[in-house]
């Protein structure tokens, strides 16, 4: 028992302060070899700096080649006989080939049919109202009405109906037919 108790008091005495002196004493010691040895070390970095050069002379060329390539006449393949030529002239040739073709007339733009409500629709509900469609000859059911107080009687219950072409509006006549 007495071995057991003269191993705690070792594990658990107190270090002397000049211990504690001592290991403070290595990390300052360590921290001053460490600045020695980077500070006077340059700050700036050369590779970056090469690299952004690289960049540039790369940038720089790649610019020159799409220059070179949109200025001047070369084949692209001459065996089949296709060639480069310049922008410019290649606008120019477009511009002039447009303004001797003339414009296609435009047909005329179909109007979808308006679609009748299947044979076997249900009917509208009790107590609906349903007003007759004076364009287009069919029922629809009527804006139902919302209470007073509620916040649908404002205005904002439901989308207004949508709107139908009058079937009296003139037709356009279809092509290759005389009026």
């Amino acid at each position: 028992m007495a071995n057991i108790q003269s191993a705690r008091t070792i594990a658990y005495s107190h270090a002397p302060f000049s211990t504690w002196l001592g290991i403070v004493f290595l990390f300052v010691l360590f921290g001053l070899i460490v600045l020695a040895v980077i500070g006077p070390s340059p700050r700036s970095s050369d590779y970056e700096e090469t690299r952004a050069k690289k960049r540039m002379e790369n940038l720089k060329k790649l610019h020159e080649e799409t220059q070179k390539e949109l200025t001047t006449y070369a084949w692209v393949d001459k065996n089949k006989g296709v060639a480069r030529i310049p922008m410019e002239r290649a606008m120019e040739l477009t511009v002039a080939d447009l303004a001797q073709k003339k414009p296609a007339p435009a047909g005329p733009i179909a109007t979808p049919p308006a679609q009748a409500p299947p044979a076997g629709a249900s009917p509208a509900p009790q107590g609906a109202a349903v007003s007759s469609s004076p364009a287009t000859g069919t029922a629809q059911p009527a804006q139902p009405s919302a209470p007073a107080g509620s916040p649908a009687g404002q205005g904002a219950a439901s989308p207004p109906p949508a709107t139908q072409e009058s079937p009296a509006a003139p037709a356009s006549p279809a092509p290759g037919t005389t009026p």
